[in-house]
């Protein structure tokens, strides 16, 4: 198991957390970033930067990751993408994306962008709040976990 990381997005605590599960755990996370993004120095732990572009860095994750890894993300296309592929998925806010609930967010999100895209204004996510943090670090600890035995 591997875990991808769509860096550009994801917040510095979630990485933290991530950093932190790769030393205890050996498992190697690996972030794919548009941009610079700090890694500690460590051979568990991976920059990839990608050119600038819409997508560049959800592409490359979809070429790299393979059945059983994991992949931190809050794209809803891209956990879509990499899950038809055989890997897992999970949001920096703790969802565990699934086959039974992927088809509703993306409809969900489709709907958003049509609102959006009529001039409605829709508002963002909220902060990442304690339980959000907490609901990520205890969805990867049973995944790592999982993985371990398995």
């Amino acid at each position: 198991m591997k875990i991808w990381v769509d860096a550009d997005a994801c917040p510095v605590v979630i990485r933290e957390i991530l950093f932190r599960a790769a030393g205890r755990t050996g498992v190697k996370v690996t972030l794919v970033a548009n941009q610079p993004i700090r890694v500690p120095a460590s051979p568990l732990v991976e920059l990839v930067q990608v050119s600038p572009g819409f997508d560049v860095a959800d592409s490359e994750i979809v070429k790299r990751a393979v059945g059983g890894d994991l992949v931190i993300t809050a794209d809803i296309p891209l956990a879509s993408e990499v899950m038809g592929n055989g890997a897992h998925a999970l949001s920096p806010r703790g969802e565990l994306y699934s086959t039974d609930t992927i088809r509703q967010r993306l409809n969900m999100r489709d709907f958003m962008d049509t609102l959006r895209a009529s001039g409605i204004h829709t508002g963002g996510p909220p902060a990442l709040s304690k339980s959000d943090r907490q609901s990520f670090a205890n969805h990867l600890d049973r995944l790592l976990t999982r993985y371990a035995k398995g």
